[in-house]
């Protein structure tokens, strides 16, 4: 008999139970895209372009290995020993070890520089010419003339070369990857820095022969990593390895926050649908029907609903992830030909996570209707509850105040993690504002509902009556319209307010007058030839990199985050830098110390006068004393080392800028000596770009294209709920119209009610963006005042105003198209 209820059900109240496949639908989607990119961050990669003909490729471990997260990438090539070489070199295969230089040409295309042994791996066979046999010949991928002389920089330093052939592999490469050029094998070892080393080394075995497990077996005990297949591209291309942990960073941090919105939207659509039935729930219990009965009713109800609908949506999230990956790409997140994986993991997690979500929020919605008494129930179909439970106002309390203590915590607390604490109060108080919507909007009307009660106008009047004493309703319409409004604001303006200060720091410690920089970065034996220009009074380079905090806990249980670094000459510091130096001494930044920002001193547990332990970008383990804290650690990064403590331990070994101070008034002839030089180029000061900056607008470009497809699917929610409550009042707008009511007194009350909801959700929105906002500022600037465009928060208003309006509008004039009469029967 239920099951016969069940489906008569579903025809009967077709348009609750569209609102709720809506939402579920949606919320398949999104998780199901986001499976696939968290996914792809375990499983996708980069496919070989040079190493493509290696049967196998052996290189030193590229990550830091965190046994309770994600391993995290070193920012520099780990390089591998010669001992490694040679062990390999006694293997019954081919072994071609491989070293790449970066060099520019005269028009500032950066290219990648290989000696033309390694040529064979990909393999590149020769179309035209022969190979090169002296340090001033080359073999060109990129389509130059047979006899043609190029001109090549590295560091900056310029050399002349002959075009003597031309090469083509069946390994198609990548358009945004740099090119390929193949120098005599003694001209790359001469611009190679790292001596005894190499990036990696491509094996070549016979027939037959299993050349990774030979490696292996050579290498037991080294630590050594023996790649084939696609993993030879992570090994090839580093970013691949990199874009892995940042798509599971990301999408676990997105793919949390948009679970708890989406899984939010589908437990209040699915109160809204069942809150529409409470005659019907009444006169079941008033019939004889159980509590168990009407709780099977409803879940069954839902289950069929939520499956339907969750497996349709898990389909096209995999074009979603597609979508996405593209953005992401875009932004900067993953290489352009970043391979994503595809399996059906994604889509029966979608469906689980959905249906089982669906099926508890239906269980806590069933739960009043299900339990009331039948006179109880009868008195409530009409006039809804009374009031609000206990146990509802203490949870929406206890959220309120945990996320207005969230907010605070940069006033007590330095560094990332205040900072996160405060960006992710704002769920907290969208959770305390959806519990306590009622009290809240009942408050507000009480307050300004006034002047409407006391109007001559009945539309007036009946909206503020309506508004009053169905507070749950207009707090359903209120709440995802201030979700949208919060959220919005929260992801634009904490990454814009970061970015601000960040800019801000740097442009204030740079006093330098000149930045001065190469496509390709700056030898060290050029730097003082910058210095020694006439005019120059101090010159001072600067490395950029990353270190990695020790994992704290035994066997490396736990790793923070990569923390952003310089090295610098301290010696010239004073004359082009202010860090603001809070605690020591920056002259005494020599040899194994670091000074660290005031942030990086939190997250560290770093003082001055105390080592503390981090791995260089190569993967060094350093113990550096700390001998100065500073202030200015988002425009310079947290950590700051002696220039050549970077320098040796980058990948290329070069220095990435040169902070020129010039004498007093000669600033523009430094400028235009400066540019005499044929491969460097002499920037103003406010060209230097803070520390991060990349990272910051790779962040910045996630967080849009997260807040936008977020918003889009609270888009979908808003006019779904607004649709569905609206709907719900048929009943309403009939007894209205029969009682006498004209159909424009009813839309004008309409109007009026959706005037209520979208100011209410608007201030209340904005209330609950701002202390996360204020927070966030405190965090990074010390000031509570984030940086906010109008331009953007006014189009988020007027969107979410728009969706308001249009939403209540269209099926209140559905609604009143009706025969009275068939409303009231009807319902």
């Amino acid at each position: 008999m239920m099951k016969a209820h069940t489906f008569a059900h579903l025809k009967a109240h077709r348009s609750g139970f569209v609102a709720v496949f809506v939402s579920v639908f949606c919320a398949a989607l999104l998780t199901c895209g986001l499976g696939v990119l968290l996914e792809s961050g375990v499983r996708g990669g980069v496919s070989p372009h040079l190493y493509a003909g290696a049967d196998a490729v052996v290189s030193a471990p590229q990550a830091l290995v965190v046994t309770e997260d994600a391993d995290q990438p070193f920012a520099e090539r780990v390089l591998l020993d010669g001992d490694a070489v040679r062990k390999l070199e006694a293997l019954d295969v081919t072994v071609v070890p491989d070293i790449s230089v970066p060099v520019s040409t005269a028009e500032g295309v950066v290219l990648d520089a290989h000696p033309w042994n390694t040529a064979q791996l990909a393999p590149y066979s020769l179309a035209e010419g022969r190979a090169p046999q002296s340090r001033d010949e080359v073999v060109s991928t990129t389509g130059a003339a047979l006899g043609q002389r190029i001109t090549l920089a590295h560091g900056g330093m310029v050399d002349e070369y002959t075009v003597v052939g031309t090469a083509d592999s069946s390994s198609v490469p990548s358009p945004d990857r740099p090119a390929l050029v193949f120098l005599d094998d003694e001209e790359a070892d001469r611009l190679w820095p790292h001596q005894n080393s190499v990036t990696a080394v491509g094996l070549i075995a016979p027939e037959g022969v299993n050349a990774a497990a030979l490696a292996r077996d050579a290498l037991a005990g080294t630590g050594a990593e023996v790649s084939t297949g696609t993993a030879r591209g992570g090994i090839e291309f580093l970013d691949a390895g990199a874009a892995r942990t940042q798509l599971i960073v990301l999408c676990a941090s997105f793919a949390g926050l948009a679970l708890m919105v989406s899984m939010f939207v589908v437990s209040s659509t699915l109160s809204l649908s069942i809150n529409a039935r409470r005659r019907e729930f009444a006169l079941l219990r008033a019939i004889g029907a159980t509590s168990r009965q009407v709780h099977v009713m409803i879940g069954r109800e839902v289950l069929l609903v939520a499956a339907a609908a969750a497996a349709l949506g898990a389909v096209p999230g995999y074009l979603l992830a597609r979508v996405l990956g593209a953005q992401f790409a875009d932004a900067g997140v993953m290489p352009t030909d970043f391979a994503l994986a595809y399996s059906p993991l994604p889509a029966i997690a979608a469906f689980l996570i959905c249906v089982l979500t669906a099926r508890a929020a239906a269980a806590i919605a069933a739960r009043r209707p299900a339990k009331l008494d039948p006179v109880e129930a009868l008195r409530e179909s009409e006039s809804g509850p009374a009031k609000l439970g206990r146990g509802r106002i203490i949870t929406g309390l206890i959220f309120g105040a945990a996320g207005l203590s969230a907010c605070i915590l940069p006033a007590f607390l330095p560094g990332s993690v205040a900072a996160a604490g405060a960006g992710s109060s704002a769920l907290l108080l969208i959770f305390s504002v959806a519990l306590l919507g009622p009290l809240l909007v009942r408050g507000i009307i009480k307050v300004l509902g006034g002047p409407l009660r006391r109007s001559r106008s009945a539309s007036k009047v009946l909206a503020a009556a309506n508004a009053e004493s169905n507070s749950r309703r207009l707090s359903s319409a209120v709440v995802p319209l201030a979700l949208a409004i919060a959220l919005g604001s929260v992801q634009f303006f904490s990454q814009s307010t970061v970015a601000a200060e960040a800019t801000n720091q740097s442009i204030k410690g740079v006093t330098a007058d000149l930045i001065v920089g190469a496509p390709a970065g700056i030898a060290p034996s050029l730097l003082d030839s910058i210095a020694a220009v006439p005019g120059v009074s101090a010159a001072n380079p600067v490395v950029r990199s990353q270190v990695l905090p020790v994992p704290s806990g035994e066997e490396g249980g736990s790793a923070d985050s990569a923390i952003a670094a310089q090295g610098i000459d301290a010696a010239s510091a004073d004359a082009t830098l202010d860090l603001a130096v809070t605690e020591g001494d920056l002259s005494a930044l020599t040899g194994d110390t670091l000074a660290v920002s005031e942030d990086g001193a939190f997250t560290l547990g770093a003082k001055v006068g105390q080592r503390v332990d981090l791995y260089l970008g190569d993967g060094t383990l350093v113990h550096p004393m700390v001998v100065a804290k500073y202030g200015r650690g988002l425009g310079f990064g947290d950590v700051t080392m002696p220039i050549e403590t970077l320098r040796q331990h980058s990948t290329d070994a070069l220095i990435d800028t040169v902070l020129v101070t010039a004498e007093p008034g000669r600033s523009a002839e430094v400028q235009q000596s400066l540019q005499s030089f044929p491969s460097i180029a002499a920037m103003n000061q406010d060209q230097f770009g803070a520390a991060g900056e990349d990272q910051r607008r790779m962040q910045s470009w996630v967080s849009i294209l997260a807040v936008l497809v977020l918003l889009g699917y609270l888009a979908v929610a808003v006019v779904n709920t607004l649709v569905a409550a609206t709907a719900e009042r048929s009943r309403e707008f009939a007894l209205l119209q029969l009682v006498g009511s004209r159909t424009k007194q009813v839309r004008a009350m309409m109007r009026i009610e959706s005037l209520m909801v979208v100011g209410i959700a608007v201030v209340v929105g904005s209330l609950i963006a701002l202390p996360p906002l204020m927070g966030i500022a405190v965090a990074v600037s010390g000031q509570p005042i984030p940086a906010i465009s109008p331009v953007i928060y006014g189009s988020i208003v007027a969107v979410t105003a728009v969706l308001g309006f249009v939403s209540i509008a269209i099926p209140t004039r559905a609604a009143l198209r009706k025969n009275p009469m068939d409303g009231v029967r009807k319902n």
